[in-house]
């Protein structure tokens, strides 16, 4: 397979991180979801919990900051001191999805890949949404939830991811003009959404 760079943003109860799996395994490459965190901390010297706090979040909590700033944080000393934790985070992602992707063919989930990626070559930028009915199914079932559990979290969390990108980006998080391919996973299921990515990178 030629070099290529996958970037999948998702609603919540989309299926975006179980696609990203499934195609990472097919296509016999990595897939960077919850491990990107684990490269980050290893890259930028953060501690993992605080990179999994501000984790696709934009957060602007002046206490936060007072308890984590600078030692507690990293970057201790560094040109990214004087930032506030959550740019710091962002900053270490955004440099170690840039040095992950200069290795080879790999897949990102979330985390503003398709930004940060934007001026490379052989790159894809998908977009997973899913109706109402199919992402709620999908989250009472996998986390044991009531159906307004499910839906108060496919709320609280897609306005976070919303938030993050958008102000990150200065684009519009699951806007069609943002992105190569969006597709509806409730149209055409888990195994049929990771199919049509595959047929998609022919076209690259």
């Amino acid at each position: 397979m030629s070099n290529h760079i996958i970037t999948i943003g998702r609603e919540v109860g989309s299926g975006g991180r179980e696609i990203g799996e499934r195609l990472a395994r097919e296509l016999n490459i990595e897939c960077y979801d919850r491990k990107l965190l684990e490269h980050t901390a290893k890259e930028s010297g953060l501690c993992e919990e605080v990179l999994e706090h501000h984790d696709e979040k934009k957060r602007s909590s002046f206490l936060y900051s007072l308890v984590m700033e600078p030692h507690n944080a990293g970057f201790g000393g560094s040109p990214y001191a004087e930032m506030p934790i959550d740019q710091k985070v962002f900053l270490a992602q955004y440099n170690t999805i840039k040095k992950l992707a200069e290795q080879g063919s790999c897949i990102f989930v979330g985390r503003c890949a398709d930004y940060v990626l934007a001026q490379q070559d052989h790159v894809l930028n998908v977009f997973i949404t899913a109706n109402k009915d199919f992402k709620v199914k999908r989250l009472m079932e996998q986390y044991n939830l009531t159906e307004k559990k499910a839906m108060d979290l496919i709320v609280k969390k897609d306005r976070e991811r919303s938030s993050y990108y958008n102000y990150y980006t200065s684009q519009k998080w699951g806007n069609a003009k943002s992105y190569d391919l969006c597709i509806d996973s409730s149209k055409f299921g888990i195994d049929g959404t990771v199919q049509v990515i595959k047929n998609a990178l022919n076209y690259r």
